[in-house]
């Protein structure tokens, strides 16, 4: 399978999305190259057999054979909130989707059709599992482009791409860039939940508690003063990254950026102390909570 399969949409800046913020599938865009031996074999194997409803035997050997496939594109997914096995789980029902659906009469590769179902069940996925904070669609759609532009220098550069490098390949202004990777970066990390028996994110429990009714202000008291408790049972380097990034312990809510500079430190090195820490505080959680049980 050529690499081109799999970037037929990653810097597709006149894309069409939905009310979620995914992908509108766009036929033309996937007719692109000619299919090659291996494809077409493919195909006649879909056309005689996986496409027939009741050819069980067909379908699941389409599926089997192109799990490489999900797995490939659910690890472009990485720290945008779901686990892997999750966004993995997500990209199966994609790759389901897919063979059900899947007509080689309409001239285009079932490697590329493919990946457009995998891709926008684990966006869709994202979109409605990992984000309470919902943004405008025109906010989602630019975010989108800027983050497959972002995942895209990421392979060719061999490094997590600078705001700066971002803006050039777009033609886009650096601000622009910037502001909306800032916004990425405090949905991803405040609207993960802790884990447990609790579905709340540390952005529900931080949030302004005039929102909050007298059962749910006490509540999130009591979590809060757990979860300065719980820092301490941190690393005394993740325990500074989240003070600074969510404004505990005295500090003031920073952005990846400001904390790398505030304490010598690049902002992807902060990115893996954070993720480190919000990790071992869910661990934390989980333990009391069954302690509790």
């Amino acid at each position: 399978m050529s690499q081109n399969t799999l970037k037929v949409h990653d810097l597709n800046e006149d894309a069409e999305f939905d009310e979620n913020g995914v992908e509108v599938f766009d036929e033309k865009a996937l007719v692109e190259e000619e299919p090659s031996d291996n494809d077409l074999a493919e195909e006649e194997l879909l056309s005689q057999g996986a496409t027939q409803r009741g050819d069980v035997a067909s379908r699941r050997r389409m599926i089997e054979s192109n799990l490489r496939l999900v797995v490939k594109i659910a690890r472009r997914y990485g720290n945008r909130g779901l686990a892997l096995l999750d966004l993995i789980e997500e990209g199966n029902l994609g790759l389901i989707r897919a063979v059900e659906k899947f007509d080689p009469e309409r001239g285009f590769r079932f490697s590329t059709y493919a990946t457009w179902w995998i891709r926008q069940t684990i966006e869709r996925a994202i979109m409605n599992q990992t984000r309470t904070i919902r943004l405008p669609i025109h906010i989602v759609k630019e975010l989108n482009v800027y983050l497959r532009t972002a995942r895209e220098l990421s392979h060719k550069l061999d490094h997590e791409p600078s705001a700066e490098e971002i803006a050039e390949q777009l033609d886009k202004p650096v601000d622009d860039v910037s502001r909306m990777l800032r916004l990425n970066e405090r949905i991803t990390s405040v609207d993960t939940p802790l884990g447990g028996d609790s579905e709340k994110a540390l952005l529900d429990i931080l949030a302004d508690e005039k929102e909050n009714g007298p059962e749910d202000t006490t509540q999130d008291d009591d979590m809060k003063q757990s979860i300065v408790k719980w820092l301490f049972e941190l690393n005394a380097k993740q325990r500074e990254v989240l003070a600074r990034r969510f404004g505990l312990l005295g500090y003031e809510a920073a952005t990846l950026e400001d904390v790398g500079r505030e304490i010598g430190l690049t902002r992807e090195r902060v990115r893996q102390i954070q993720v480190e820490g919000l990790r071992r505080l869910r661990e934390i959680l989980q333990t009391s909570c069954k302690r509790r049980g």
